[in-house]
């Protein structure tokens, strides 16, 4: 019996040896599993991370492209109603085209535009903001550019291409202006020059592409002019005809496919980004951002290898857990400060482009209302013309008094003349405060003040049409407001509600105010024609619009200035005889 204690001592020593090997086998297993799932999951959460920056990084770049797009093309309609357009078009080359050159270049220098031009009917160049330097467009012929002969047919038109004297890329708005017996095209050339700027601060690449893939706008200087696709040969043909790119060979860029999340850019040293796209509202566009991955990948996968090492430890050295989780605590807290800073430094550049949006906003709102000036100058002519027309009665009677020798007589016309000419001064003091930018700043306003201003504008065409505004309710309550904005939301919705009667229903208008605690809702009621179900559920998006002239812009910036009030601006339910009713809520002051 004796004799097999050493048989059985090694058998319990192999058996050892085996359940050491498999416990080896386990823990090396366990350990790659988890080395494994620490690689996935640091790529999973480096490319979703990735992914929400890029997209972040788009949406602000965008906010700015479109606000500088939306000035833009505000600027073709204003110029369209400046009377030295017209005269000039009816007689180009005397002393009104010499003026409105001078006009044009004050404009460009103001906006920031490369050029401003105007276009006879054959597509003779008549009028431009560079008239005075030797690159200048006067007597150039571009009846060759799309933007002539689209604007020609529809009214309006947009094109991007380089300058055929200047050689610099921009993008052209152009507007069709006529009268009776003559025509033309004013064109406004937006240069991308502020918005490059502004995305050069970044080292991650973004760009703008139109429809063909063409990339147009982009803070990587190289990438200009280059495709994220092949062309066609017939539509390459077409590029050329119109000069669009001038001599740019127009070669692809060596990237990934255009419609993945994921891409890789080839260069010497291949790097992985997340991609976005939005769209940006011009036909075809549409704006990249791209954000590295490999760097966000990094500090996740410092992470899970801290995971990795303390789950390690844990199995293999249960004696160093101690020394091990104080390690992997001081590695923990380094990656924390690391992706700390990242975020506070993503947040800083956030905040940076929402305070550029916000600027951009309310000179959007500011060229609304400049807009609407053309509009608003016919109203304006009508109500200063009789005035005008009786302080002429008036003094000559008042001569005619004094040569008779009654005084009284007189000194009561000369009176009468002292309130006409007082009233003149209210129409275009109210004239100058509306096309003043906004303060921004929010103070008490009585409500019954901003709804008398804002009929000065709309005043005649509400007397020419018939209508009489009823009022109801408490109008002299104080609001929370910024007087100047407050009345462009009230011109606004007068604008919309004229526009929206038809001759053969009859035409009222009711203005009602309630006072709901600490709020104050204004509601205009009208009879016109309702709101289209086309545009119904997108009635406040920017260039929705069921009037063919219109731009969509009203209504939406209008709701933006209630909101920055603390207020609201919206649709609610008209119960007969009313079509449409808009009701903005107020905060009292």
């Amino acid at each position: 019996m004796m004799l097999r204690s050493p048989e059985i001592a090694l058998g319990r020593s192999r058996a050892a040896r085996r359940r050491l090997l498999l416990v080896a086998i386990t823990y090396v297993m366990l350990v790659a599993a988890i080395i494994w799932g620490g690689n996935r999951w640091a790529s999973a959460h480096a490319t979703e991370q990735a992914l929400r920056l890029a997209q972040s990084s788009a949406a602000g770049r965008a906010s700015l492209l479109i606000s500088e797009l939306q000035k833009y093309r505000l600027m073709p309609i204003v110029l369209g109603e400046y009377p030295d357009v017209h005269t000039t078009l009816a007689s180009p080359g005397g002393a009104t085209a010499a003026r409105l050159n001078d006009k044009l270049e004050q404009i460009a220098r103001m906006i920031g535009s490369s050029a401003l031009y105007l276009l006879d009917r054959n597509g003779r160049t008549i009028a431009a903001s560079n008239a005075h330097l030797p690159t200048s467009f006067i007597g150039q012929n571009y009846a060759f550019r799309p933007y002539f002969t689209v604007s020609r047919e529809k009214g309006t038109a947009e094109f991007f291409g380089l300058g055929t004297v200047s050689a610099q890329p921009g993008l052209y708005f152009a507007r069709a202006v006529s009268d009776a017996r003559h025509s033309g095209v004013i064109v406004v050339k937006f240069g991308f020059d502020t918005v490059e700027r502004a995305w050069a601060s970044a080292t991650e690449p973004a760009f703008v592409t139109d429809a063909d893939g063409v990339v147009l706008i982009t803070n990587r200087p190289a990438w200009r002019f280059h495709t994220t696709r092949s062309l066609r040969p017939g539509r390459l043909a077409e590029m050329r005809n119109t000069r669009q790119f001038g001599s740019a060979v127009l070669s692809p860029l060596r990237i990934g496919p255009e419609a993945a999340e994921l891409m890789a850019l080839e260069s010497d040293e291949p790097a992985h980004y997340a991609r976005a796209n939005v769209a940006v509202p011009v036909a075809g566009w549409t704006l990249t951002a791209l954000e590295p991955i490999r760097p966000i990948r990094s500090a996740y996968l410092a992470t899970a290898r801290l995971a990795t090492i303390a789950a390690t430890v844990f199995l293999a050295l249960p004696l160093f857990l101690w020394l091990r989780a104080r390690e992997r605590a001081d590695l923990a807290a380094v990656t924390r400060v690391e992706l700390k800073e990242q975020v506070a430094l993503r947040t800083e550049e956030l905040e940076r482009t929402q305070m550029h949006f916000r600027e951009a906003r309310e000179g959007l709102a500011h060229a609304n209302r400049l807009g609407s000036i053309g509009q608003i100058t016919a109203a304006i002519a009508h109500e200063i013309n009789q005035p005008v027309s009786a302080i002429r009665s008036f003094s000559e009677n008042a001569g005619e008094l004094l040569r008779q020798g009654d005084c009284e007589r007189a000194l009561a016309n000369l009176g009468t003349i002292s309130e006409l000419t007082a009233r003149i001064g209210a129409i275009t003091m109210e004239l100058r405060s509306y096309a003043r930018r906004g303060s921004g700043e929010l103070r008490r306003t009585p409500l019954e003040a901003a709804i008398d201003g804002a009929l000065l504008f709309t005043g005649h065409k509400l007397r020419h049409a018939g209508i009489v505004l009823e009022r109801d309710g408490n109008t002299a309550v104080e609001v929370l407001a910024d007087p100047l904005r407050l009345e462009q939301i009230l011109v606004n919705l007068l604008h919309n509600a004229l526009e929206a009667f038809e001759e053969e229903r009859p035409a009222r208008l009711l203005l009602s105010v309630a006072e709901c605690g600490e709020m104050v809702e204004l509601v205009l009621h009208d009879t016109g024609t309702g709101i289209a179900a086309e545009v119904a559920d997108t009635l406040f998006t920017p260039f929705t619009t069921s009037k063919p002239a219109g731009l969509g812009l009203g209504l939406g910036i209008a709701r933006d200035i209630a909101r920055e009030f603390g207020g609201e601006l919206e649709v609610i339910e008209a119960r007969p005889p009313w079509r449409t009713a808009f009701r903005l809520r107020l905060m009292r002051a």
